[in-house]
């Protein structure tokens, strides 16, 4: 309902506009019922004190001719203002709350290993895919953090700055494959150099790097250590995510389709003398499971503090039931002493 309807527009009556209604004095709506009971008390009060005068009428004029009820009206007048004055005095209100959330916010570069390694099969279906799905869920659980994307194989290349628009983000992640890069390889320290390089300006209080890898560094020419000690006289945290399992493990299928196994060997050392030295910690993710539960710890260890303000707004309706209420009030005062109110009266 409009908030400025006027006063004169049935739609004040209609159940919808009632439905839609708090009521602050919700106790004040059980006199609906009082009302009638009390003009029934007062009816019967008033046969009992005055005796009946017995006349004789014409039988146009018996009890059964529709025109005696026209004695009524008055008196559903009154009842109508009575009722009317109740809904008044329950007070009809709406409330519109707004909330609105303030952060500092922290800056995240997302640094994604997208070698030729990551395509094995230990996670469903290979590596990168579960990363990817993992960032997604990551991006959609942070509010009002800007977040960039670094990636790399041979060589490393920013795919997005820092920035708030996660759709962006998201669309960007979903569209990363293992063609996007020539180069061979894993190059780790060129890319926290171009994450770092990334958040150089950045002013928020806390500044954090994700890197997921399942390799050395073999590429590039940025020593991975270097690199970190850089990023941590920026004060970047670092958080490295070793992804895949030491052994045998699925690789695409052979000529009868079945699961190729390949060996596969994860050194550690690296990522987690980069976590140690950026004051960071180090996960191991050996299938998609671990993964999303690192994340959730990453989320949880870098939650930005959220300021929630809330803005109340309560608009009373009173006013027009007790507008109608009055109404019914002077209408009854002009027909209580009229022939409606006498019209073969007992």
């Amino acid at each position: 309902m409009n908030e400025t309807l006027p006063y004169l527009s049935w739609t004040w009556f209609s159940p919808e506009t009632f439905r839609s209604y708090e009521w602050e004095n919700i106790w004040a709506l059980h006199l609906l019922w009082v009302v009638p009971l009390i003009l029934l008390i007062r009816k019967f009060a008033k046969i009992i004190n005055n005796p009946v005068l017995e006349l004789s009428v014409p039988k146009l004029g018996s009890r059964k001719n529709p025109w005696t009820y026209l004695r009524l009206i008055p008196m559903l007048f009154f009842m109508l203002c009575l009722w009317l004055i109740v809904i008044a005095l329950a007070r009809p209100q709406r409330t519109n709350e707004k909330v609105e959330q303030f952060t500092e916010g922290i800056d995240i570069m997302l640094v994604l290993d997208i070698s030729e390694s990551m395509d094995l099969q230990d996670f469903t279906p290979n590596r990168l895919e579960a990363a990817k799905e993992t960032a997604i869920d990551f991006i959609d659980g942070r509010f009002g953090d800007r977040i960039g994307i670094v990636i790399f194989s041979g060589e490393a290349f920013s795919l997005a700055p820092l920035t708030t628009d996660h759709d962006l983000l998201k669309d960007l992640i979903k569209d990363i494959s293992f063609n996007m890069m020539d180069a061979k390889g894993t190059a780790i320290g060129s890319a926290l150099s171009a994450a770092t390089n990334r958040m150089r300006e950045s002013e928020a209080q806390s500044k954090v790097m994700v890197l997921l890898s399942d390799g050395d560094n073999n590429a590039g020419n940025v020593d991975p250590v270097f690199a970190a000690q850089l990023a941590a006289a920026m004060d970047i945290k670092i958080y490295t995510v070793a992804v895949g399992k030491d052994g045998m493990v699925p690789y695409g299928t052979d000529f009868f389709g079945r699961p190729q196994m390949i060996e596969s060997y994860l050194n550690e050392s690296t990522l987690r003398d980069i976590a140690k030295i950026a004051d960071g910690q180090f996960f191991r993710a050996a299938d998609g499971n671990a993964l999303d539960n690192i994340f959730e710890q990453i989320d949880e260890l870098e939650k930005a503090e959220i300021i929630e303000s809330r803005y109340k707004e309560t608009i009373d309706y009173y006013r027009a039931y007790l507008f109608w209420g009055v109404v019914c009030f002077f209408i009854w005062l002009g027909l209580k002493n009229t022939f409606f109110n006498n019209f073969l009266m007992d």
